[in-house]
Protein backbone atom coordinates (compact mmCIF):
# COMPACT_ATOMS: atom_id res chain seq x y z
CA UNK A 1 0.00 0.00 0.00
CA UNK A 2 1.25 3.55 -1.04
CA UNK A 3 0.15 4.92 2.43
CA UNK A 4 -0.31 3.34 5.87
CA UNK A 5 -3.87 3.26 6.47
CA UNK A 6 -5.94 2.01 8.95
CA UNK A 7 -9.70 0.09 8.71
CA UNK A 8 -11.10 1.85 11.73
CA UNK A 9 -14.62 1.98 11.79
CA UNK A 10 -16.79 -0.45 10.28
CA UNK A 11 -20.14 1.23 10.99
CA UNK A 12 -22.40 0.33 8.02
CA UNK A 13 -24.98 1.72 10.44
CA UNK A 14 -27.62 0.82 6.90
CA UNK A 15 -28.33 4.26 7.20
CA UNK A 16 -28.27 5.03 3.35
CA UNK A 17 -26.43 7.97 1.82
CA UNK A 18 -23.83 8.25 4.54
CA UNK A 19 -24.26 8.28 8.51
CA UNK A 20 -23.81 11.33 10.54
CA UNK A 21 -20.25 9.79 11.78
CA UNK A 22 -19.27 9.92 7.76
CA UNK A 23 -20.86 13.28 7.31
CA UNK A 24 -19.12 14.95 10.04
CA UNK A 25 -15.80 13.55 9.16
CA UNK A 26 -15.60 14.78 6.10
CA UNK A 27 -18.26 17.61 6.08
CA UNK A 28 -15.77 20.72 6.83
CA UNK A 29 -13.88 19.69 3.39
CA UNK A 30 -16.23 17.60 1.77
CA UNK A 31 -15.68 14.73 -0.66
CA UNK A 32 -12.08 15.12 -1.88
CA UNK A 33 -12.19 14.75 -5.73
CA UNK A 34 -9.60 12.24 -6.01
CA UNK A 35 -10.10 8.85 -5.18
CA UNK A 36 -7.79 7.06 -2.55
CA UNK A 37 -5.80 4.02 -3.45
CA UNK A 38 -6.58 1.00 -1.30
CA UNK A 39 -3.73 -1.59 -2.78
CA UNK A 40 -1.77 -2.09 -5.54
CA UNK A 41 -1.83 -4.65 -8.33
CA UNK A 42 1.84 -4.37 -10.00
CA UNK A 43 2.04 -1.03 -10.77
CA UNK A 44 -1.87 -0.18 -11.07
CA UNK A 45 -3.57 1.39 -8.32
CA UNK A 46 -6.73 0.20 -7.02
CA UNK A 47 -8.99 2.51 -5.84
CA UNK A 48 -12.00 2.50 -3.53
CA UNK A 49 -13.70 3.50 -6.88
CA UNK A 50 -12.63 1.07 -8.91
CA UNK A 51 -13.71 -1.58 -6.26
CA UNK A 52 -17.19 -0.06 -5.75
CA UNK A 53 -17.19 -0.32 -9.83
CA UNK A 54 -17.02 -4.04 -10.01
CA UNK A 55 -18.80 -5.06 -7.09
CA UNK A 56 -22.05 -3.20 -8.69
CA UNK A 57 -21.07 -4.89 -11.88
CA UNK A 58 -20.68 -7.56 -10.73
CA UNK A 59 -23.92 -7.96 -8.37
CA UNK A 60 -25.80 -6.27 -11.35
CA UNK A 61 -24.88 -9.04 -13.67
CA UNK A 62 -25.80 -11.59 -10.98
CA UNK A 63 -29.16 -9.93 -10.19
CA UNK A 64 -30.49 -10.30 -14.24
CA UNK A 65 -29.24 -13.64 -14.23
CA UNK A 66 -31.08 -14.77 -11.74
CA UNK A 67 -33.92 -12.43 -12.71
CA UNK A 68 -34.15 -14.01 -15.79
CA UNK A 69 -33.15 -17.30 -15.62
CA UNK A 70 -33.90 -19.47 -18.64
CA UNK A 71 -36.21 -17.16 -20.50
CA UNK A 72 -39.79 -18.76 -21.03
CA UNK A 73 -42.67 -18.07 -23.13
CA UNK A 74 -44.60 -17.61 -19.98
CA UNK A 75 -41.89 -15.23 -18.03
CA UNK A 76 -41.60 -14.98 -14.90
CA UNK A 77 -41.93 -11.48 -12.61
CA UNK A 78 -38.17 -10.64 -12.79
CA UNK A 79 -37.66 -11.86 -16.69
CA UNK A 80 -41.09 -9.04 -16.83
CA UNK A 81 -39.19 -6.34 -15.33
CA UNK A 82 -36.04 -7.33 -17.11
CA UNK A 83 -38.06 -7.43 -20.62
CA UNK A 84 -39.68 -4.11 -19.67
CA UNK A 85 -36.19 -2.07 -19.20
CA UNK A 86 -34.59 -3.94 -22.70
CA UNK A 87 -37.91 -2.93 -24.45
CA UNK A 88 -37.92 0.32 -23.05
CA UNK A 89 -34.59 1.37 -23.38
CA UNK A 90 -34.81 0.33 -27.38
CA UNK A 91 -37.76 2.35 -27.81
CA UNK A 92 -36.29 5.30 -26.56
CA UNK A 93 -33.38 5.13 -28.60
CA UNK A 94 -34.23 3.12 -31.74
CA UNK A 95 -35.98 6.95 -33.34
CA UNK A 96 -32.59 8.76 -32.41
CA UNK A 97 -30.08 6.33 -33.82
CA UNK A 98 -32.70 5.23 -36.70
CA UNK A 99 -33.80 1.98 -37.37
CA UNK A 100 -30.91 0.70 -39.52
CA UNK A 101 -28.50 0.93 -36.62
CA UNK A 102 -31.01 0.42 -33.84
CA UNK A 103 -30.50 -3.32 -32.72
CA UNK A 104 -26.09 -3.07 -33.31
CA UNK A 105 -26.24 -0.03 -30.67
CA UNK A 106 -28.56 -1.34 -28.64
CA UNK A 107 -26.14 -3.94 -26.29
CA UNK A 108 -23.74 -0.32 -25.81
CA UNK A 109 -26.80 2.03 -24.99
CA UNK A 110 -28.40 -0.54 -22.59
CA UNK A 111 -25.25 -1.43 -20.65
CA UNK A 112 -24.49 2.71 -20.33
CA UNK A 113 -28.08 3.39 -19.08
CA UNK A 114 -27.59 1.06 -16.55
CA UNK A 115 -24.17 0.58 -15.63
CA UNK A 116 -24.39 4.51 -15.01
CA UNK A 117 -27.70 4.28 -13.40
CA UNK A 118 -26.86 2.02 -11.05
CA UNK A 119 -23.44 3.69 -10.22
CA UNK A 120 -25.08 7.00 -10.02
CA UNK A 121 -27.54 5.01 -7.04
CA UNK A 122 -24.28 3.44 -5.41
CA UNK A 123 -23.45 6.62 -3.57
CA UNK A 124 -27.19 5.65 -1.50
CA UNK A 125 -27.05 2.26 -0.86
CA UNK A 126 -25.96 1.00 2.96
CA UNK A 127 -22.12 0.88 3.28
CA UNK A 128 -21.25 3.37 0.60
CA UNK A 129 -19.56 6.37 2.57
CA UNK A 130 -20.48 5.10 6.21
CA UNK A 131 -16.59 2.52 6.26
CA UNK A 132 -14.21 5.11 6.65
CA UNK A 133 -10.85 4.60 6.84
CA UNK A 134 -7.58 7.17 8.47
CA UNK A 135 -4.37 8.20 6.85
CA UNK A 136 -1.88 7.94 9.46
CA UNK A 137 0.47 10.06 7.39
CA UNK A 138 -2.48 13.04 7.09
CA UNK A 139 -4.59 12.00 10.09
CA UNK A 140 -7.84 12.63 7.90
CA UNK A 141 -10.55 10.02 7.75
CA UNK A 142 -11.20 8.58 3.98
CA UNK A 143 -14.04 6.71 2.82
CA UNK A 144 -13.14 2.73 2.14
CA UNK A 145 -16.05 2.79 -0.31
CA UNK A 146 -16.34 5.60 -2.90
CA UNK A 147 -19.43 5.70 -5.76
CA UNK A 148 -17.69 4.71 -9.20
CA UNK A 149 -19.21 8.02 -10.88
CA UNK A 150 -17.82 10.04 -8.08
CA UNK A 151 -14.60 9.86 -9.81
CA UNK A 152 -13.51 11.61 -12.98
CA UNK A 153 -11.30 8.59 -14.32
CA UNK A 154 -14.52 6.32 -14.29
CA UNK A 155 -16.62 9.17 -16.06
CA UNK A 156 -13.95 9.51 -18.67
CA UNK A 157 -13.14 5.96 -19.46
CA UNK A 158 -17.17 5.71 -20.16
CA UNK A 159 -16.98 8.70 -22.28
CA UNK A 160 -14.13 7.41 -24.10
CA UNK A 161 -16.10 4.00 -24.43
CA UNK A 162 -18.64 5.84 -25.94
CA UNK A 163 -16.50 8.01 -28.27
CA UNK A 164 -14.93 4.63 -29.96
CA UNK A 165 -18.10 2.88 -30.17
CA UNK A 166 -19.44 6.01 -32.06
CA UNK A 167 -16.80 6.16 -34.55
CA UNK A 168 -16.91 2.35 -35.00
CA UNK A 169 -20.83 2.75 -35.62
CA UNK A 170 -20.87 5.57 -38.03
CA UNK A 171 -17.45 4.12 -39.87
CA UNK A 172 -19.51 0.84 -39.80
CA UNK A 173 -23.11 2.06 -41.45
CA UNK A 174 -22.59 5.32 -43.21
CA UNK A 175 -18.83 5.16 -44.42
CA UNK A 176 -16.57 7.69 -44.73
CA UNK A 177 -18.22 9.41 -47.88
CA UNK A 178 -21.61 9.77 -45.60
CA UNK A 179 -18.67 11.12 -43.05
CA UNK A 180 -17.07 13.99 -45.16
CA UNK A 181 -20.58 15.04 -46.32
CA UNK A 182 -22.14 15.90 -43.09
CA UNK A 183 -19.18 17.47 -41.98
CA UNK A 184 -17.98 19.44 -44.77
CA UNK A 185 -20.65 18.88 -47.70
CA UNK A 186 -23.10 21.73 -49.00
CA UNK A 187 -26.11 21.48 -47.50
CA UNK A 188 -27.53 23.95 -49.72
CA UNK A 189 -30.21 22.40 -53.05
CA UNK A 190 -28.33 23.25 -55.99
CA UNK A 191 -31.60 24.44 -57.98
CA UNK A 192 -32.77 27.05 -55.05
CA UNK A 193 -29.15 29.78 -54.80
CA UNK A 194 -27.78 31.37 -57.28
CA UNK A 195 -24.16 29.56 -59.17
CA UNK A 196 -21.44 32.31 -57.54
CA UNK A 197 -23.79 32.03 -53.83
CA UNK A 198 -23.63 28.27 -53.73
CA UNK A 199 -19.97 27.92 -54.52
CA UNK A 200 -19.21 30.35 -51.40
CA UNK A 201 -21.32 27.84 -49.23
CA UNK A 202 -18.68 25.44 -50.15
CA UNK A 203 -16.36 27.68 -47.88
CA UNK A 204 -18.84 28.51 -45.37
CA UNK A 205 -19.80 24.87 -44.52
CA UNK A 206 -15.80 23.71 -44.86
CA UNK A 207 -15.29 26.41 -42.05
CA UNK A 208 -18.77 25.00 -39.84
CA UNK A 209 -17.06 21.43 -40.25
CA UNK A 210 -13.76 22.71 -38.49
CA UNK A 211 -15.94 23.64 -35.84
CA UNK A 212 -17.53 20.35 -35.69
CA UNK A 213 -14.43 18.68 -35.49
CA UNK A 214 -13.37 20.57 -32.52
CA UNK A 215 -16.65 19.72 -31.00
CA UNK A 216 -16.98 16.23 -31.88
CA UNK A 217 -13.19 16.24 -29.94
CA UNK A 218 -14.70 17.65 -27.18
CA UNK A 219 -17.65 15.73 -26.36
CA UNK A 220 -15.76 12.92 -23.75
CA UNK A 221 -14.50 15.84 -22.08
CA UNK A 222 -18.05 16.98 -21.96
CA UNK A 223 -19.57 13.88 -21.34
CA UNK A 224 -17.56 13.10 -18.31
CA UNK A 225 -17.32 16.43 -16.49
CA UNK A 226 -21.16 16.58 -16.45
CA UNK A 227 -21.85 12.78 -15.34
CA UNK A 228 -19.10 13.15 -12.77
CA UNK A 229 -19.85 17.12 -11.88
CA UNK A 230 -23.42 15.96 -11.05
CA UNK A 231 -21.97 12.51 -8.95
CA UNK A 232 -19.64 14.32 -6.85
CA UNK A 233 -21.65 17.46 -6.24
CA UNK A 234 -24.60 15.03 -5.25
CA UNK A 235 -21.73 13.08 -2.38
CA UNK A 236 -20.87 16.06 -1.25
CA UNK A 237 -24.31 17.26 -0.87
CA UNK A 238 -25.66 14.32 1.15
CA UNK A 239 -22.46 14.29 3.58
CA UNK A 240 -22.94 17.94 4.43
CA UNK A 241 -26.47 17.71 4.91
CA UNK A 242 -26.29 14.53 6.85
CA UNK A 243 -23.70 16.34 8.95
CA UNK A 244 -26.49 18.99 10.36
CA UNK A 245 -29.47 17.15 10.24
CA UNK A 246 -30.61 15.68 13.47
CA UNK A 247 -31.52 12.20 12.07
CA UNK A 248 -28.50 11.70 10.31
CA UNK A 249 -30.27 10.97 6.92
CA UNK A 250 -31.70 14.25 4.89
CA UNK A 251 -35.10 12.01 3.11
CA UNK A 252 -35.66 15.00 0.76
CA UNK A 253 -32.28 15.52 -0.47
CA UNK A 254 -31.98 11.38 -0.70
CA UNK A 255 -34.73 11.30 -2.96
CA UNK A 256 -33.31 14.11 -4.83
CA UNK A 257 -30.25 12.15 -5.58
CA UNK A 258 -32.35 9.09 -6.81
CA UNK A 259 -33.97 11.72 -9.51
CA UNK A 260 -30.71 13.04 -10.51
CA UNK A 261 -29.01 9.94 -10.61
CA UNK A 262 -31.66 8.72 -13.18
CA UNK A 263 -31.83 12.03 -15.03
CA UNK A 264 -28.21 11.65 -15.42
CA UNK A 265 -28.32 8.18 -17.15
CA UNK A 266 -30.51 9.19 -19.00
CA UNK A 267 -28.82 12.30 -20.64
CA UNK A 268 -25.69 10.38 -20.97
CA UNK A 269 -27.46 8.19 -23.23
CA UNK A 270 -29.50 9.80 -25.19
CA UNK A 271 -26.85 12.40 -25.82
CA UNK A 272 -24.79 9.29 -27.27
CA UNK A 273 -27.62 8.33 -29.24
CA UNK A 274 -27.68 11.74 -30.92
CA UNK A 275 -24.32 11.57 -31.74
CA UNK A 276 -25.14 8.32 -33.33
CA UNK A 277 -27.75 9.28 -34.90
CA UNK A 278 -26.42 12.40 -36.60
CA UNK A 279 -24.38 10.72 -38.77
CA UNK A 280 -26.21 7.09 -38.88
CA UNK A 281 -30.03 8.22 -39.21
CA UNK A 282 -29.79 10.07 -42.73
CA UNK A 283 -31.59 8.50 -45.31
CA UNK A 284 -34.24 6.52 -42.90
CA UNK A 285 -37.40 8.66 -44.38
CA UNK A 286 -36.54 7.64 -47.65
CA UNK A 287 -35.92 4.09 -47.34
CA UNK A 288 -38.93 3.78 -45.99
CA UNK A 289 -40.10 5.77 -48.56
CA UNK A 290 -39.27 3.41 -50.98
CA UNK A 291 -40.81 0.40 -48.68
CA UNK A 292 -37.68 -0.89 -47.64
CA UNK A 293 -38.29 0.62 -43.90
CA UNK A 294 -34.77 1.31 -43.10
CA UNK A 295 -33.51 -2.24 -43.21
CA UNK A 296 -29.66 -2.25 -44.44
CA UNK A 297 -28.98 -2.69 -48.16
CA UNK A 298 -29.52 -5.95 -49.36
CA UNK A 299 -31.88 -6.46 -46.48
CA UNK A 300 -35.18 -5.63 -48.94
CA UNK A 301 -33.83 -8.06 -51.22
CA UNK A 302 -34.14 -10.72 -49.01
CA UNK A 303 -37.64 -11.07 -48.64
CA UNK A 304 -39.03 -12.27 -51.47
CA UNK A 305 -42.47 -10.86 -52.83
CA UNK A 306 -44.90 -13.31 -52.17
CA UNK A 307 -46.46 -14.97 -54.85
CA UNK A 308 -49.64 -14.14 -56.88
CA UNK A 309 -53.14 -15.56 -56.25
CA UNK A 310 -54.35 -17.00 -59.07
CA UNK A 311 -58.27 -15.95 -59.99
CA UNK A 312 -60.76 -19.16 -60.05
CA UNK A 313 -63.59 -18.47 -62.87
Amino acid sequence: MPRAKTLALLALAFAPGGTAFAAAATAAEGVEKKAHSLFQIGPLPVTNSMVTSWVVALVLIAIIRIAVGRPKLRPSGGQIIVENLVQGVLDLTAPIVGSRVAKATFPLLIGLFTFILIQNWSGLFPGVGTVMMRDHATGRWEEFVRPGNADLNMTFALAVVAFVAWLYFIIRYAGFRAIFQDLFGNKAERSEVPFLLYLFLYVIFFAVGIIEIISIIFRPISLSFRLFGNVFGGENLMHSMSAISRWGLPIPFYFLEVLIGLVQALVFTLLVSVYIGLICNHGDGHAEAHGSHGEPDGAASAHPPAAPVAKHS
